[in-house]
């Protein structure tokens, strides 16, 4: 089975809840491993389900032996203006560890940080209209710094200024409007 079919298998399986993780006995092959990275890699809302269901139940998938750590955002601000990025950052994280790990980093770059945009872009719809053209502002930076440098440490100040300044303007002229 190529790997695209068995990522598709994969999630289907994971969305109808007929996926189990590897029993902790039998460490997972490598194309088991893929698979799965691929299937929780996907810009998609039920991809970052499914990773965030493993991720709080990383026990049971140990025998992928995945690298669950982060750092969140790196040294760009994990709540910028106070809106919550640090699971987005997190599933980007392990994208990268877990693709750099095995080696089949740059053939998936692309899709991990298309994926890190769909989660801030729906982090942000989370929030009231109000303030969600800041929140988007900064997904939209926060995602052209990793695809073009592969790291959130060249968010610069003036872009969160940028945000904040559509943040204020913003909820000025929703008081107003009251």
């Amino acid at each position: 089975m190529n790997l695209r079919r068995a990522a598709v298998l994969a999630l289907t399986l994971a969305l109808a809840g007929i996926v189990t993780p590897a029993s902790p006995a039998a460490a997972a092959g490598i194309n088991e491993k893929l698979a799965v990275m691929s299937t929780w890699s996907q810009p998609t809302a039920g991809s970052y389900n499914t990773w965030n269901a493993a991720r709080q139940n990383q026990a049971a998938w140990a025998s992928y032996a995945f690298d669950w750590s982060t750092d969140y955002c790196s040294t760009s601000p994990d709540q910028p203006l106070g809106f919550d990025f640090r699971l987005s950052c997190q599933r980007h994280d392990f994208g990268y560890r877990n693709y750099k790990a095995v080696g089949q980093f740059p053939a998936n770059k692309s899709r991990i940080d298309s994926a890190f945009y769909f989660d801030l872009k729906a982090k942000c719809a989370t929030y009231n209209a109000v303030v969600r053209p800041a929140c988007t502002s900064l997904a939209w930076t926060y995602y052209q710094a990793v695809s073009a440098f592969g790291s959130l440490a060249s968010v610069s100040a003036a872009d969160l200024q940028r945000a904040a300044d559509i943040k204020q303007r913003a909820e000025v002229a929703a008081a107003q409007a009251r």
